[in-house]
Order: C-alpha cells, then structure tokens, then sequence
C-alpha cells in the first residue's frame, strides 16, 4: 500500500498506487504532532507500506505518517518524495528518494534576518 500525509500527498499516494496496483490512504492531523488514519483507512498488522509526499522541509509530517503506520503495525518499506527542500539530510531508517533536492534556509521567527530588519513580508503577485 501507499500512505502519505495530508494534504501534499494525497494525489501523489494515490496515483503512486494507482500505478503500482495497490491501495493508497492518507493520515491526517489529529494534533500538532500527530496523525491517524481516519475515513475507514486500515493497515493490517506485517502490511508493507511505501510512504510518499510532495515536498520535505523539516521531515515532520513524514515521521508523523510513519508513526502511524507504526501504530497499526504496518511494515514501512522506503520514504519517496518529489522535492527535498530540507537543509540537513533525513534517516528514516528506510530506503528515501527524492527526485530533486533543493536544500532552503528556513528560520525561526526570532532569528529570521528580513524579520530582524524590519524587511516586511511580501508574496508576489499576492492580492
């Protein structure tokens, strides 16, 4: 089966599924550390599990995936995501892909340069 988190991952986890003729369900918040498998979802205890996601800053919503699929008891076989965007490498302590890394400094609020600067925050092409 393939699993991912929501909401980046959900059509990629079904069509990953879709192509490899195998079921595909997502976990989805249920704190500000946590996700379940809601909506029917089920992993049987032993199932193999590929868990994929679009993109990967901090790696958090991966991990919380994998432990809920941990918690039911499923077999997680390799982590895949479209872009790493992480800036130190992740060990799943599974097989990872990435098809493309594109390492992004990230801050927090306190230490963040343009915030320090008093730069204000713009998106372009934003209303």
């Amino acid at each position: 089966m393939v699993a991912a988190p929501t909401t980046g991952g959900i059509i990629l986890a079904f069509e990953t599924a879709r192509q490899l003729g195998v079921r595909g369900i997502f976990a989805e918040k249920t704190g500000e550390k946590e996700r379940a498998f809601k909506r029917s979802f089920n992993i049987e205890p032993g199932e193999r599990v590929l868990i994929v996601d679009d993109i990967m800053t901090t790696g958090g919503s991966l991990r919380q995936t994998i432990a809920a699929v941990k918690k039911l008891g499923g077999n997680i076989v390799g982590v895949g995501i479209l872009i790493d965007r992480s800036i130190q490498e992740m060990d799943f302590g599974v097989p990872f892909f990435s098809c493309l890394r594109a390492e992004m400094v990230t801050y927090p609020p306190d230490d963040c340069p343009l915030c320090k600067a008093k730069i204000p925050l713009v998106k372009p092409g934003g209303g």
